[in-house]
């Protein structure tokens, strides 16, 4: 589920993402690894929750962020941590 997620809200189009057809994007940062880094964005500490409110709504921490809100819900947030902390 959560690749399909990853390409219907458009972060393939920025980011890379392992295990993600087409997701090879160049303008944010790759996410690989995303258990083992100690911030989000450089702005938050990297906890599962801070991942995923960071993804719902990125200019709440950062406000002069490049990433848009998508739309994506807490739930779909939440699928997509869950994939990005197993890889």
């Amino acid at each position: 589920m959560a690749p399909s997620l990853f390409r219907k809200f458009g972060c393939a189009g920025c980011h890379t993402i392992p295990g993600v057809p087409g997701a090879d994007g160049k303008v944010g940062s790759a996410l690989s690894d995303m258990r083992r880094r100690v911030y989000v964005a450089g702005v938050l500490n990297n906890t599962p929750e801070n991942l995923a409110s960071w993804i719902v709504s990125p200019p709440t921490f950062s406000p002069r962020t490049a990433m848009p809100v998508t739309g994506i819900s807490e739930r779909q947030a939440r699928d997509l941590v869950a994939y990005l902390y197993s890889q």
